[in-house]
């Protein structure tokens, strides 16, 4: 089986190298792809040095899968190409998610959607993912009417250039290439992607139709996005309205038995998620959980995950298992 990663050089990219290596995932041949400014570089995967190529060249080798992280612009123009040579594409931009005739995925929630022939497969955005992760098992259970969720997102979503915008203002250096049109240290932005209809911005749009396309189009949600000053991952402040009541018990043993989700939530101790903790980690940390006494049949959770793994590279990797597994790719 033979993989590359478009993109391998980013930040992205070199998330999804250690995520293959860590997970062992049955490759055969692995190929490196990125711009023309890294072309002949080399990086490291399973202990041997590989150079970087184009993506011309790589097309010449077919290879069985493609995970893209390389912007929504190389996605759109160049995805096709490898899904015509029976190739499939994982895409982790926002290129394909809205298209009717590509499944966009969260393996535990609906991996079936994926069916022999979609050669090209679309990752969520990194926050719906996290979000959809604690919601299926209680929608599922007592369906859900409405969702009024507030995101803080780690700069490590705006690539390496909000890591730098971040660290030069702690250091108190200038930086000429800026992420955010404002300060990011010891400041919060209440802006991430760009200002649409409306007033609210592509990220937090990307919430309300991804959730509707993976879970149900149903379900009334609106989101506040803010970018803050941390690294380990993106959090969300979540209010979820039910059509039918519940138990607090029956939903912590729901979200506990959930495949990825691991509960935090013992505040007397002070225990409950956190970017710092989610750091590098796979799972989906979700706590705070309590009743909302101000509305019926609503709940608030906390839910926590690093953005650059299950929020982008791990769930890519883990749909290419997928693919796998389920004998998409054989040779």
């Amino acid at each position: 089986m033979d993989l590359t990663i478009v993109g391998a050089t980013g930040l992205v990219g070199r998330k999804m190298i250690k995520v293959l290596e860590e997970r062992n995932v049955a490759i055969d041949n692995f190929y490196a792809v990125a711009s023309e400014r890294s072309l002949g570089s080399e990086i490291g995967f399973r202990g041997q040095t590989h150079k970087v190529i184009g993506i011309d060249d790589v097309l010449e080798e077919a290879p069985d899968i493609a995970i893209f992280s390389a912007g929504a612009e190389i996605s759109k123009k160049r995805a096709a190409e490898f899904a015509e040579i029976n190739c499939y594409v994982i895409d982790n931009s926002s290129a394909w998610r809205m298209d009717d005739n590509v499944p966009l995925v969260i393996p535990e929630i609906n991996g079936k959607s994926i069916k022999k022939g979609n050669f090209i497969i679309a990752n969520p955005n990194c926050s719906t993912i996290q979000l959809l992760m604690a919601l299926s098992p209680l929608h599922n259970k007592y369906g859900i009417k409405r969702v009024v969720v507030s995101t803080y997102q780690s700069v490590t979503g705006s690539g390496a250039k909000g890591i730098k915008q971040l660290l030069a203002e702690r250091a108190k250096e200038t930086t000429a290439d800026k992420a955010y049109p404002h300060q990011i240290d010891m400041n919060l932005i209440p802006h991430a992607g760009d200002f649409v209809k409306d007033d609210y911005t592509s990220e937090e749009i990307k919430l309300v139709n991804e959730t509707h396309k993976i879970l149900d189009k149903d379900i009334a949600l609106t989101a506040t996005v803010v970018r803050v000053p941390v690294d380990g991952g993106h959090s969300e402040a979540v209010n979820i309205e039910f059509e039918n009541d519940f138990d607090l018990f029956e939903v912590r043993r729901l979200l506990g038995a959930m495949p990825g989700i691991v509960v935090m939530d013992m505040p007397e101790a002070n225990i409950y998620p956190m970017p710092v903790f989610a750091k590098d980690k796979d799972e989906v940390f979700v706590g705070r959980i309590r009743r909302d006494f101000s509305q019926a049949k609503s709940l608030n959770l906390w839910i926590v995950a690093d953005n650059l793994r299950k929020g982008a590279a791990t769930n890519a990797v883990q749909i290419a298992e997928y693919l796998i597994a389920n004998e998409f790719v054989i040779k």
